[in-house]
């Protein structure tokens, strides 16, 4: 190991150190229900998303894997907080980093990557992103993320402070420290199979649901579907595909819950509305299946703990979600699903 390589992964190490332990909010539910649902908020990471965690695993794995050296070009295939988590520790490391993105990428994501050192290569078709990379990587003899491939294998699910750890720990002194079950959205699949693997591997009787857009191959790919048909691109930042990625492990999971793009907005604004936390679409995607699994827990005179997540902040989507003429142009009526949050809200049933 050469010393610039030893230095590399304790500056990845530091920051693990300082910035791992994110918080873990309470959501106002009734008392009177027996059950707690906790809020991982990985929006507090120094680069505002659960993608933080992500990046920095990606390049340990690369460095530890003698991929990444000193003056390595990083490349990513990526237009959202994977790419800016990444630029970020590349500036760190002092390595030079680009991401291909569509060009109908908004500047606002274009300038969060640039603003810490990365740069954008535009295709004009999402579907070119892969080959692209692969390309610009042989080029210059650098060193591809790939974040669809390695998201799984690059984090240490056996604990070494990962997410499934650090929210165990958190929850070891509350009355229900183990939780019914852990509700996450899949982009990639690295945190499905992150939690998963670590229930199993820790014999805790949780169950891990998986929540997804409209237009993503997950669900059929974990239902077995054969050929599980490509759907469109998310509408749902940083979780759905179009293909079942090679992270995503199905057999880790034990449900996935289809939920409706309107749904997941209607979520995130009935959240700020509740509790002030200001979240990103696939928050409200994780809400909208927690609060369905809460609802059948009610209806089976359960009691426990429902965890899920935080996954960015809200304040990247001001011009998106948080905005009516946006989801209007998206053709989306809030109104029913607000309308079904609020009743589950007020009586512990989901209405269909």
């Amino acid at each position: 190991m050469t010393s610039w390589t030893s230095t590399a992964i304790a500056l990845l190490e530091a920051d693990a150190n300082r910035s791992a332990d994110t918080h873990l909010h309470l959501f106002p539910l009734p008392p009177e229900w027996g059950i707690d649902l906790y809020l991982k908020d990985e929006s507090v990471h120094p680069t505002g998303s659960l993608k933080h965690r992500l990046a920095r695993s990606l390049l340990l794995y690369g460095l530890v894997n003698g991929r990444i050296h000193e003056n390595t070009t990083l490349v990513e295939s990526s237009s959202g907080s994977t790419a800016v988590s990444e630029a970020y520790f590349a500036r760190m490391l002092g390595l030079p980093f680009v991401t291909v993105v569509p060009r109908s990428t908004s500047q606002e994501k274009i300038d969060l990557i640039e603003f810490y050192g990365g740069r954008c290569h535009f295709v004009d078709r999402a579907e070119d992103m892969s080959p692209e990379a692969l390309r610009l990587a042989s080029d210059c003899h650098g060193h591809y993320l790939d974040q669809f491939t390695f998201a799984e294998r690059a984090t240490d699910w056996r604990g070494n402070n990962n997410i499934a750890e650090s929210v165990f720990s958190q929850l070891s002194q509350e009355r229900h420290p183990i939780p019914r079950w852990i509700v996450v959205g899949a982009g990639t699949g690295g945190t499905s199979a992150t939690f998963g693997r670590y229930v199993k591997y820790r014999r805790h009787e949780t169950q891990i649901a998986v929540v997804d857009p409209e237009g993503s191959a997950f669900y059929d790919g974990w239902a077995g579907t054969v050929d599980a048909p490509a759907g469109r691109p998310s509408r749902i930042e940083g979780i759905g595909r179009p293909r079942v990625e090679p992270s995503f492990v199905p057999s880790v999971i034990d449900e996935m819950i289809r939920v409706p793009d309107a749904g997941s907005v209607a979520a995130i604004r009935m959240l700020r509305a509740r509790t002030l936390h200001w979240a990103g679409g696939s928050t409200g995607t994780n809400l909208y299946g927690a609060f369905q699994l809460i609802a059948r827990m009610r209806a089976a005179g359960e009691t426990g703990s429902v965890v899920t997540l935080i996954c960015d902040s809200g304040v990247r989507y001001a011009g998106t979600y948080y905005s009516d003429e946006w989801v209007t142009a998206q053709g989306w009526d809030l109104a029913p699903h607000r309308a079904r949050l609020e009743s589950f809200l007020e009586t512990g049933v989901w209405a269909d």
